[in-house]
C-alpha cells in the first residue's frame, strides 16, 4: 500500500501533460476514495464505488428525499496537486443519461468546493472542465467568490444529487489534468 502512495504521489507532483489523477483498474485500490451520503444529516440515500467487471470505478445507489436527503458523493484527497490557470479536468464516464456534478477542492479543509455539472450521455465520452469555468459553491448554494483561479487542488469527487427519489449509476475509467 505505501508504495502505490508514493506512485501516486510522484504522479500528483508530475509537471508533464496530461497529469493523471486517478485512473480506475484491478489493481488501483479504490479504498483511497470516500462515500459521503446525506445520511450524515439525517438522510436515507446510500451510495458506493466499487471496481466493474472491466475495472472501471463504479459510483452507483439510490437518492432518497426522506428527512430532506437526496444525495450521495464520492471524493479523493490528494497530495497537493499544482494546477496553473487555463487547465482543465478531463474525465472518461459512462453515466445513466443523467447529470452529475465535478466537485474540487483548493483546500481539503475548505467548507466551499468549485463545482461543475455535467449531464451525461448513456454512452462512453470523454469531458473536459475549464478549471476557471468552475464555481464556488457551499451546500448546493453559491457563496459568491470568483470562479476557480487557485494553483493547487487537494480534493476531488463527484456529486449525484435529486429532488426525488431516484438510482444512479456512473462508471468512472480516468481522471487527469491537461
Amino acid at each position: 500500500m505505501m508504495k502505490f502512495i508514493l506512485i501516486i504521489m510522484t504522479i500528483f507532483c508530475s509537471s508533464q501533460a496530461p497529469i493523471v489523477i486517478f485512473e480506475f483498474n484491478k489493481s488501483c485500490p479504490i479504498e483511497l476514495w470516500q462515500v459521503v451520503d446525506d445520511v450524515v444529516m439525517g438522510g436515507k440515500s446510500n451510495g458506493s464505488l466499487s471496481l466493474s467487471e472491466s475495472g472501471n470505478g463504479l459510483f452507483k445507489g439510490n437518492l432518497s428525499i426522506e428527512n430532506n436527503g437526496g444525495f450521495s458523493s464520492i471524493r479523493l484527497n490528494t497530495k497537493k496537486l499544482k494546477v496553473k490557470g487555463g487547465r482543465n479536468i478531463i474525465f472518461n464516464v459512462k453515466g445513466d443519461g443523467d447529470e452529475y456534478q465535478l466537485r474540487i477542492k483548493r483546500s481539503k479543509f475548505d467548507r466551499h468546493s468549485f463545482i461543475f455539472n455535467f449531464k451525461t450521455s448513456g454512452e462512453w465520452e470523454t469531458i473536459s472542465v475549464p478549471l476557471n469555468k468552475m464555481t464556488a459553491s457551499f451546500r448546493g448554494y453559491s457563496v459568491g467568490l470568483p470562479n476557480f483561479n487557485e494553483n493547487q487542488i487537494e480534493q476531488l469527487g463527484f456529486l449525484k444529487s435529486s429532488k426525488k427519489n431516484t438510482s444512479f449509476k456512473l462508471e468512472i475509467k480516468r481522471i487527469s489534468i491537461e
